[in-house]
């Protein structure tokens, strides 16, 4: 399926098309989104250091937070932004002043923040254990250990334990480095926000542009880049996620060639794929994962509309 294009031999480069999704065709959406009128940036007044009172207001709706956002980002099916909802109707209700939230509460900002970091690591846990990527982070990470020859999974943790464990302590040190990084450079930060957007947007194509020269010197390879970088506007537009097609790509050959091992196995018979009752049971859930919310969002959109005609009638 080259089509005799020598470029394709060796399939699609995720770099390639995780650079056009979301930085190509991203710039493309906000870019057409036009001018919206001039932004206001407020300036940083007085300290940004924590006070007494916002530490004690905020310590708890960190602990609450990571124990909720790391179980939640751990579940292959998670994702940051329902344990970042959940932390903050947690703070919510648990919170003695609750007129303050959607105002500066201190325990809006920290519950859910926490449990975004707490997820962002959670994910690590699908990807080591199983070498199942459920961010676009996480495949990015997957595509960086199948291009040194690791295969995420139980093995990983006896054949390269050094490479874990290093991982897990990066997170540490990173979270250092956000506080040595963000308090001390946040005046830098605010201003990075008053680069006129066409200076912003001409920055991000340029680079995405010599990245993609960089790592593979190819018309076609720019051809393609332009391609999905259309591509991930056209879903920009009409509500697609991007994510799934990252993830798609990295773990499709991979269900490829487990599948031609099966059938191999089997002497082509297709039934060996249904036949075990813990593959018929994953497919049956795999199936309902696909199915009810298409459901789901058919009904919500057809209950939407009738209400629409009553409104009318």
């Amino acid at each position: 399926m080259s089509f005799g294009i020598p470029d394709l031999l060796d399939g699609i480069e995720v770099t390639t098309l995780a650079v056009a999704m979301f930085a190509i065709g991203e710039s493309l959406y906000i870019a057409a989104q036009g001018d919206q009128g001039p932004d206001k940036v407020e300036a940083v007044k007085g300290s940004v250091w924590m006070t007494g009172k916002d530490w004690a207001r905020s310590w708890k709706a960190w602990l609450r937070g990571t124990a909720i956002g790391f179980p939640i980002g751990a579940m292959p099916a998670g994702g940051a932004e329902i344990g970042t909802f959940l932390s903050y109707a947690t703070e919510k209700r648990l919170s003695k002043h609750p007129e303050e939230f959607g105002h500066g509460a201190i325990e809006g900002v920290a519950g859910p923040e926490a449990a975004n970091n707490a997820s962002a690591a959670g994910t690590l846990v699908p990807l080591l254990t199983l070498g199942l990527p459920t961010t676009a982070t996480a495949a990015i990470m997957l595509a960086g250990f199948q291009q040194y020859g690791l295969q995420p999974g139980p093995l990983l943790f006896a054949t390269n334990p050094q490479l874990v464990w290093g991982l897990i302590a990066s997170l540490l040190i990173a979270n250092f480095m956000l506080l040595v990084l963000n308090l001390p450079l946040v005046g830098l930060w605010v201003k990075l926000l008053t680069i006129p957007k066409p200076w912003l947007y001409a920055g991000i194509l340029l680079f995405a542009t010599l990245g993609t020269i960089g790592a593979n010197p190819s018309v076609f390879e720019l051809g393609m880049l332009l391609a999905f970088g259309l591509l991930g506007y056209v879903m920009r537009i009409f509500g697609y996620p991007i994510a799934p097609v990252v993830v798609g790509l990295i773990l499709g050959p991979l269900a490829e060639q487990q599948l031609r091992r099966a059938l191999s196995i089997s002497q082509g018979d297709v039934t060996v794929l249904f036949t075990s009752p813990v593959a018929a049971v994953l497919l049956v859930i795999a199936a309902a994962a696909l199915i009810i919310p298409l459901i789901l969002r058919a009904r919500g959109r057809g209950q939407v509309l009738s209400q629409l005609a009553a409104s009318e009638d």
